[in-house]
């Protein structure tokens, strides 16, 4: 049995290594490094993959999240809206443009924002809201659309780990995760769904003027060479990575399916044991299982399960160990320990286990024998 990792990108790669080495020469044949026809033929390919939405790349996810604020233009000291439970860079940007980043609890179920919390959190200032779609199934986007829609709100949607997913809508509508709102976010980090060789993002929408906007500002705020409208910044995708994304997009639902396989084997075998949740799936979206993330029971000990599974060779990995409002760079005299009761009993007790597109079933079966032989 080879060595259990998270993700297998080695593995990944051996399965397309002829395409995507065939690519990466195109790009170094033709030197056309910046900007290349791949980043063009990527981003046609990815919007048709999206039903039409305009998709701009990006240098990374987090790139992604800033320039789709500043495409709104929010002024400092608007509210934005975000989870306590999930990665800093959703909040991150927010306070790097001098907004106000609005923190708001999880469903502890589902670990995505709620329309309900979102509403309980809105002030006048409130401007716009950031729903995660947390380790791969989209939050409640209908009901969040509703309340955005009620109190004029801009809604980005941070897709970087739930690329592919698919919500229904109640009239049986069916939109891909981050076309739904103003604009979606995700990041091509070389473990996602989607992923790269290093960095890169993209930005996708429906509205052709933000779309332009949002071109604007990744290239310098400049439409035309050398006249800047607007104060911009510099962040595009690497043709070499747009080229390796080109052809990882041709596999992007066959790998879906490859980890809910997994997702579904481990599901069946874990749902006796009574100290274990297994991921809540929710009824309006699919899941494309970025990560397989379980939720232990008040009476189990996590960091021994942590360290049971390390000692067999099983990594595991806790997303995420500190809730937002308790982060050092976040920490202010308007929050403390106990505000998010839900964000902050999610940090002690989730715990994702290796999910990815190449797992075999010797490397399965001992991972899910491996967490049943620990003595809860």
């Amino acid at each position: 049995m080879n060595k259990i990792e998270m993700v297998d990108l080695k593995s990944q790669y051996l399965n397309i290594k002829e395409a995507v080495d065939k690519a990466i020469q195109e790009v170094i044949d033709t030197t056309t490094f910046i900007n290349g026809p791949a980043v063009s033929s990527f981003s046609q390919n990815l919007s048709t993959y999206l039903d039409g939405a305009e998709v701009i790349p990006c240098a990374n996810g987090t790139d992604a999240l800033q320039i789709a604020l500043m495409a709104l233009g929010l002024q400092p000291g608007d509210e934005v809206i975000v989870p306590c439970f999930t990665y800093v860079a959703t909040a991150e940007v927010i306070a790097l443009l001098n907004l106000k980043p609005v923190l708001t609890e999880v469903d502890p179920n589902t670990f995505n924002i709620t329309a309900e919390l979102i509403e309980k959190a809105i002030t006048p200032r409130t401007k716009a809201v950031v729903p995660v779609h947390l380790y791969g199934q989209c939050a409640d986007m209908e009901s969040i659309l509703a309340v955005a829609k009620k109190h004029n709100l801009f809604v980005i949607e941070d897709t970087a780990q739930a690329i592919g997913a698919n919500y229904t809508f109640f009239d049986g509508t069916v939109k891909k995760a981050g076309t739904m709102g103003d604009i979606g976010c995700t990041s091509f980090f070389p473990s996602k769904n989607l992923g790269c060789y290093g960095d890169g993002g993209a930005l996708y929408t429906h509205n052709k003027e933000l779309a332009k906007q949002i071109k604007m500002i990744a290239n310098h705020g400049q439409e035309k060479k050398y006249h800047h409208k607007v104060i911009g910044c510099n962040s595009r995708l690497d043709t070499i990575q747009a080229a390796i994304l080109d052809v990882k997009l041709k596999k992007l639902d066959e790998y879906a399916a490859a980890r809910n396989k997994v997702a579904n084997t481990y599901d069946e075998a874990f749902k006796d044991l009574n100290w274990i949740l297994t991921p809540v799936r929710s009824k309006n979206s699919t899941h494309v299982f970025h990560q397989y993330t379980l939720k232990l029971s008040e009476s189990a000990d996590r960091d021994l399960l942590k360290a049971f599974l390390q000692e067999k060779g099983v990594p595991s990995m806790v997303y995420y160990p500190i809730a937002l409002h308790l982060q050092e760079a976040f920490r202010t005299p308007e929050f403390k320990e106990g505000d998010f009761p839900i964000s902050e009993d999610l940090c002690t007790r989730v715990l994702s286990l290796p999910i990815h597109t190449e797992m075999g079933e010797d490397q399965l079966n001992y991972i899910i024998e491996a967490v049943k032989a620990f003595k809860n």
